[in-house]
């Protein structure tokens, strides 16, 4: 009979989880997407002063942007991208020396690094991940005017959103940062 409590209360666990993860709010995956970008650096890199930013662009130029301000605040907006900067984001995705890229994302950080990380849709999925660790691999061109693109964007218009709203701004992918091995005396 002592068995009991502890299978009530992993099913009163169980249960709480169900419940809490039905709260949740259900996105569908947005059919009409064409890309989510995003740039993010350490604070060492001096590339411009966005730190973290992404992007959400649909195929009529609705966008959803989320990116970190200088005075450590987010901003979460959303509305329809002026056509001249759709028309230019479009033309930097749709670039050969850009679509031809395989990616980087193996490095070790000493320092400091950025990593940019794209998914387009448009006209057929695509996925890029760069990681550039101290410098050791840059971005080639066509990368740099993409990120380029993002820290110049400023939406007009845009409304605010909160992230439960659109939790998927941002495409997968980002720092992971590991820690080396230490290795430890085992002897007292």
């Amino acid at each position: 009979m002592r068995r009991c409590p502890k299978i009530l209360l992993l099913l009163t666990l169980i249960v709480m989880a169900s419940i809490s993860i039905a709260q949740e709010p259900y996105h569908a995956p947005d059919p009409d997407l064409m890309a989510r970008l995003s740039y993010e650096n350490s604070p060492a890199v001096q590339r411009g002063t966005m730190r973290h930013v992404c992007v959400a662009v649909s195929r009529d130029g609705e966008y959803r942007i989320v990116r970190s301000l200088d005075n450590g605040q987010t901003e979460r907006l959303h509305g329809k991208m002026a056509k001249e900067d759709f028309r230019q984001l479009t033309k930097l995705l749709g670039a050969a020396d850009f679509r031809n890229l395989s990616g980087h994302d193996v490095g070790v950080i000493r320092q400091q690094a950025e990593i940019f990380v794209t998914e387009v849709l448009e006209p057929e999925a695509w996925h890029l991940q760069w990681f550039n660790a101290d410098g050791e691999n840059p971005f080639p061109a066509s990368v740099s005017k993409v990120v380029e693109w993002l820290q110049r964007f400023q939406p007009k218009d845009g409304k605010s959103f909160e992230y439960a709203e659109y939790p998927d701004v941002c495409p997968g992918g980002g720092f992971r940062l590991l820690q080396p091995p230490v290795a430890r005396n085992s002897h007292p």
